[in-house]
């Protein structure tokens, strides 16, 4: 890899080849940087606004090297850059939130101190980037993986005003959207007995558990009005029994909200409608009750969901907890 470690790191890489494209990224840092090094804020605040901007879309760099490159190089059995770059990125993410508050209290030498704290991390990480991490990635990755790793950044995005050349360049590639993208990987686990979803596999049992210990309740209603399913969790907000599995759901609800449920059934079904809400005190708690139409990908009326959950503690809370608090 010595050839892209020259002064111009980018030049012999593929065109929309993702390494490329971190390295295109790195120079439009610096390029922004020095800019901003260049002008003088109070005197230019529109200039220094529009061009700080441009700089935190760096967070799309951070992302994609968060959900698709580092889940590449953990396969390989290389975790420290999931571990040590991702609390670096988290770094830089609240020094950057430092000079957002220092702009908002129009306080311009706390500005220009932070900035100062942003410019050397984001030079430091690119340093990192292209002596370390992007020169080993490009050796370690196979072809047909960094094509899949330039499908799936399409939806993060980049740094750019606009997308980077497609990859490989000999044959435009569409997006694929990961619900519609039936290509098999390398997955670390067997498929036997999993059930194959729109974004990944689980098996029955795994799915059984995933909605057993949601914390809401769910009552999925077919689309010839009869219940089909309800997950038995320990602390639902309305109790719910075997007998209802097959049963009608007008019969399901007291008289006097049967008409209710029953608009709701009609406008769902004639398109008019896709979600109704509605909230209660019960038992003194503040319940959130949401009806979801279901519709298949030709927008085919498939029934309807019940999604209720216990709010209480959710309304009470204020400010920020950023830290586990488990004493």
């Amino acid at each position: 890899m010595s050839e892209f470690l020259g002064q111009d790191r980018s030049s012999n890489m593929p065109e929309g080849h993702p390494v490329k494209v971190y390295l295109d990224e790195n120079k439009l840092i610096r390029d922004i940087i020095s800019k901003i090094s260049k002008i003088n804020i109070v005197d230019q605040d529109e200039e220094f606004t529009r061009l700080f901007d441009k700089l935190c879309l760096v967070e799309k760099h951070f992302a994609r090297k968060e959900n698709q490159l580092f889940p590449y190089l953990e396969k390989y059995g290389w975790t420290s850059p999931s571990q040590n770059m991702w609390a670096f990125h988290d770094q830089i993410r609240d020094e950057i939130k430092a000079v957002r508050s220092a702009i908002k209290a129009h306080n311009i030498l706390s500005i220009s101190q932070n900035l100062q704290i942003v410019f050397s991390s984001l030079e430091h990480i690119m340093q990192v980037e292209e002596q370390r991490l992007l020169p080993r990635a490009f050796d370690m990755l196979s072809a047909d993986e960094w094509i899949e790793m330039r499908l799936g950044e399409e939806e993060i995005g980049w740094m750019f005003d606009e997308a980077p050349p497609a990859f490989p360049a000999i044959t435009e590639q569409e997006y694929v959207h990961p619900s519609q993208d039936t290509k098999r990987r390398k997955l670390p686990f067997s498929l036997e007995n999993r059930i194959n979803l729109d974004e990944g596999y689980m098996l029955p049992e795994q799915i059984n558990l995933l909605l057993k210990f949601m914390p809401v309740d769910i009552t999925y209603v077919d689309e010839n009005d009869v219940v089909i399913f309800y997950n038995r969790g320990d602390d639902r907000v309305f109790p719910r029994s075997a007998g209802i599995i097959g049963r009608e759901v007008k019969f399901c609800h007291p008289p006097k909200s049967v008409d209710q449920v029953l608009m709701i059934l009609r406008e769902f079904k004639a398109g008019r409608r896709d979600e109704a809400e509605f909230w209660i005190e019960f038992k003194g708690k503040f319940i959130h009750i949401r009806y979801f139409a279901i519709r298949d990908d030709e927008g085919v009326y498939k029934g309807v969901i019940e999604v209720s959950q216990d709010v209480t503690h959710i309304r009470g809370l204020q400010g920020q907890q950023r830290l586990l608090d488990w004493e």
